[in-house]
């Protein structure tokens, strides 16, 4: 009997193995990808990949993200150029965090441009990065950002942040598509559904393939907590955009987890499209919604921990 219980042990240790292997797979994907390395340094690459999580939690305002990114000691340093004159200010990150859970709140998009890093022994990085901050497709500030990061139990953590913001000028603040879709498919990862409902017209509408049509914040903002709900850790990776006569298709991926009420426990992979017609403002102002329900589906119900790896 040793030899059949040999092998369920073995067999076991494969398959969550697999498991872990896919979750480490799929966060690569969905952060590292949208990094644009300029080195095969490994140790640079996982700086990088560590300020892109950060920028995106922080775009999102997850604090809970943030948190388990920033020490509990660390400073937030402001400096914003107005009217000619720099304000500076240091805070705490609890303070930061506090201070967030009273402030109206608008998702942000801020794609690193430049990348300087230094990094001693391995166990403390210093990040210079030239990013622009943008809202719904618009650049709006041209921020500097430093953090210092050391290495705590084999991982990254910031004791420090702090950026410089200076506003762009009128005419380099130029809609760009692209940059609508990218901060458009992170805000379906923010776990706030309003966020994702912001990038419609007031009167804006989406529908999931089928079903019909939400139309108007208040319930573009309920189709987006059912996904929410479903998948609390979702991604959704933006993958391309493809002009059409009458509009433009915006492709993704989601990569999620079933975790949420009455939730399996399954991963969920499935890609597909939104076709989009634009109001005057850049905004939402109709979205058709297209994806293999019948595979998420199966996903979304699979029991098979095997195909879990698959």
């Amino acid at each position: 009997m040793k030899y059949p219980l040999l092998f369920l042990t073995v067999f076991a240790i494969f398959i969550f193995g697999c498991q872990s292997n896919q979750d480490k797979n799929e966060l690569s994907e969905t952060i590292v990808s949208e990094t644009k390395e300029s080195t095969t340094n490994p140790e640079e690459a996982a700086i990088k990949a560590t300020v892109e999580e950060l920028l995106f939690a922080a775009g999102n305002y997850n604090i809970e993200a943030l948190d388990d990114m920033i020490s509990d000691k660390a400073n937030f340093g402001i400096a914003i150029l107005m009217d000619g004159v720099w304000k500076n200010s240091v805070i705490t990150i609890g303070e930061y965090f506090e201070k967030t859970k009273h402030r109206k709140l608008e998702p942000y998009y801020e794609p690193v441009n430049e990348y300087i890093i230094h990094i001693n022994e391995g166990q403390i990085a210093f990040v210079w990065a030239d990013a622009t901050l943008h809202k719904y497709g618009v650049p709006r500030t041209r921020n500097i950002d430093n953090f210092t990061l050391i290495k705590e139990e084999g991982e990254w953590k910031f004791i420090n942040l702090s950026f410089t913001n200076n506003r762009l000028p009128e005419e380099k603040r130029k809609y760009d598509l692209e940059i609508f879709a990218r901060s458009y498919a992170q805000a379906w990862g923010s776990n706030r559904p309003n966020f994702v409902a912001s990038y419609f017209a007031e009167d804006g509408a989406i529908q999931v393939n089928d079903g019909d049509p939400a139309i108007g914040r208040t319930a573009i903002t309920k189709v987006a907590q059912g996904f929410m709900t479903d998948l609390p850790d979702m991604i959704v990776r933006y993958d391309s955009l493809v002009p059409k006569s009458k509009g433009t298709e915006f492709h993704w991926t989601l990569i999620a987890t079933n975790s949420g009420p009455n939730g399996t426990g399954n991963k969920v992979k499935v890609s597909g499209y939104e076709f989009w017609q634009l109001d005057d403002n850049g905004l939402i102002m109709n979205s058709q919604g297209h994806f293999p329900t019948e595979e998420y589906n199966r996903q979304m119900n699979l029991e098979s921990i095997i195909n879990k790896c698959q």
